[in-house]
């Protein structure tokens, strides 16, 4: 390009439109424009000299050009550029295309496409390289449209800042393969793979047929568990629960640690105030409140028939504030500067921990003393609610469900409910039966193999409902026999509200532990069980579960009726010792009436 410095006379250059291009300053170096010759630039360059020669007259009466000679000059340098600019992005795609397509050109028989030098040279004859015979820009034309020159040169930078995305948009990327473009396109990177990519591919494929082993693998290791422990007894669930609440207690507490301000280091040494010593300490007041009440309530005539146990029975929610008043007060002693906002919120974090996992975990224990089947067949529909909703994802699965789980699909999820619906009829149908599975605990001793009987709850007797008149005899001609009752236990409408809650509801709690992880950039909870994580990832839809099979029973279900345990509680925590006296004389009196003989 010419520069014009001061009001020095412009040089025209080759080209008559780097000729009028006039600059106040160096050339830039990142401006590396390739300018492909065309008869516009010389129509423009004409047109542009007309108007310099028409301003240049009238600069002695007005110094400033028109607005509309400015707009016209600001158009036509605008239209040059973008020219200029589809030129050059053709260029290059023209010679990025050669160069990748000459190959597959003399296979195909598809002809070469000429690159950009050649596309220059063969045009280089259409333009004269001197530009002498040209009309040449007077000096004081330059110097009287000064301002014009510099807005066109303002609107060509603008133009350039504003539409970098033309030349990138159409610029071939080097390090990936280019298509053929035209008829029969090829794709080379599917044809011709790198090794890199097909050693990548093979590395993947890999990782996730071993990570689907895994997973398999642990998962009929934890249902054969859990199996195992169901049929020895309550006692061992109820140590199965306790170890799982503790193992989801650490892992969510673990991910709040406190760390100082940087201001404050100094002042206290870089130690942290707050040990872990006072979490688990709230944790076992927690726990001794909660199973506490558990115990007297389902062990009355074993708690108040024992002169031991009768104090801490009857004190129980006394001793158990008293002791979390001391965790309070050794809270607030252990605050200290630097830490006080973080020890604030891990205070809070703790007392959340204690809400969603000791209390959900004290329902399921709950539902362990009220019949077994209350908390395995509500476990055993989350479980397979998550193996289909797997199974049916990976198979059929397409559409995301959430964004906070995206490999949730909406497929697995049907799946998933029709699936449970049917498996928890049926798998809930056979376990009640069983006298070991629907009877109450009053003896933590007994297991599978002991005796075990009790008046069943309403809900697992055996009716008869009648079909309508005309399905009966329907019925009865198409199977050749009688038919005109069905046999049904109201514990199976029961199971399709429980299946329908743990299909529709309790993956929400997934969803929920999914955010979770989210929020601390995390991908599982830990890594206690090889192929699904820790603990916590595992057991989020179940404390959910449990809550509401707890809630639905005691609701809907549990039958209140005066029991030995709560009449014995009755009398040691209600009469005085001498009342006491009084009431055994009254049963002795009225037994020897009854004919009983007393030892």
């Amino acid at each position: 390009m010419s520069r014009l410095p001061g009001r020095q006379p412009a040089v025209a250059s080759k080209i008559p439109f780097t000729a009028l291009t006039v600059e106040s300053g160096e050339e830039s170096e990142d401006e590396d424009v390739v300018v492909v010759p065309s008869l516009d630039m010389y129509v423009f360059s004409l047109c542009f000299i007309i108007l310099g020669s028409t301003s240049g007259s009238n600069s002695q009466k007005d110094s400033k050009p028109s607005k509309s000679s400015i707009k016209k000059a600001q158009k036509l340098a605008r239209t040059e550029r973008r020219q200029q600019q589809k030129a050059l992005a053709k260029s290059q795609r023209e010679q990025q295309t050669f160069e990748t397509t000459e190959p597959a050109a003399k296979v195909s028989g598809t002809p070469s496409v000429t690159s950009s030098k050649d596309f220059e040279e063969d045009h280089s004859a259409t333009f004269p390289e001197d530009s002498s015979n040209l009309p040449q820009v007077a000096a004081h034309d330059v110097a009287t449209n000064g301002t014009l020159v510099e807005l066109i040169d303002a609107s060509e930078e603008s133009v350039t800042e504003e539409r970098p995305s033309e030349v990138e948009s159409t610029t071939v990327s080097e390090d990936k393969p280019a298509l053929l473009h035209g008829e029969g396109e090829l794709d080379v990177l599917s044809q011709n793979p790198s090794p890199t990519q097909v050693e990548t591919l093979e590395t993947e494929k890999a990782k996730k047929r071993q990570s689907f082993i895994t997973r398999t693998l642990w998962t009929f290791i934890m249902i054969g568990g859990f199996i195992g422990l169901l049929l020895l007894g309550h006692a061992y669930m109820i140590l199965l629960v306790m170890l799982c609440q503790t193992l989801v207690y650490r892992e969510v507490t673990a991910l709040f640690s406190l760390k100082p301000e940087p201001h404050d280091v100094e002042d206290i040494g870089g130690k942290d105030p707050w040990s872990k010593t006072l979490n688990w300490y709230f944790f076992a007041v927690t726990n001794y409140f909660l199973y506490g009440e558990s115990i007297i309530y389902y062990f009355k005539h074993v708690v108040f028939a024992d002169a031991q146990l009768l104090p801490f029975a009857t004190n129980h929610r006394m001793i158990s504030f008293i002791l979390y008043t001391i965790g309070f007060m050794g809270f607030v002693m252990s605050l200290k500067k630097g830490y006080l906002k973080q020890q604030f919120g891990l205070f809070c974090w703790v007392h959340m921990s204690l809400l969603l996992i000791v209390v959900s975990s004290h329902f399921i224990v709950n539902n362990i003393l009220e019949g077994l089947i209350w908390f395995w067949v509500p476990a055993s529909l989350v479980i397979c609610n998550d193996v289909f909703a797997y199974i049916w994802g990976i198979t059929i699965g397409r559409t995301p469900l959430i964004k906070l789980s995206p490999k949730k699909t909406v497929e697995g999820f049907v799946g998933a409910v029709w699936s449970t619906l049917i498996f928890g009829v049926l798998w809930g149908t056979y376990f009640m039966r069983f006298d070991y599975m629907i009877c109450p605990v009053h003896d933590l001793g007994i297991s599978a193999w002991s005796y075990t009987h009790c008046t069943p709850n309403p809900v697992f007797v055996w009716k008869e409902l009648e079909i309508w008149k005309p399905v009966a005899v329907f019925l009865s001609t198409l199977f050749g026999r009688s038919i005109s009752t069905i046999p049904y236990a109201p514990y199976q409408f029961h199971l399709l509200l429980l299946a329908f809650f743990a299909s529709l509801v309790a993956p929400f709690g997934g969803f929920f532990a999914s955010g979770f992880k989210r929020a601390f950039n995390i991908k599982d909870f830990g890594h206690s069980i090889p192929g699904h994580g820790g603990m916590t990832d595992r057991m989020d839809c179940q404390f959910l579960m449990g809550v509401f099979t707890y809630v639905y029973y005691s609701s809907l279900i549990r039958q209140h009726h005066v029991t030995v345990g709560g009449v014995l509680q009755i009398i040691v925590s209600g009469l005085t010792f001498d009342q006491q006296l009084e009431l055994m004389a009254d049963l002795k009196r009225y037994w020897e009436t009854q004919g009983v003989k007393l030892p």
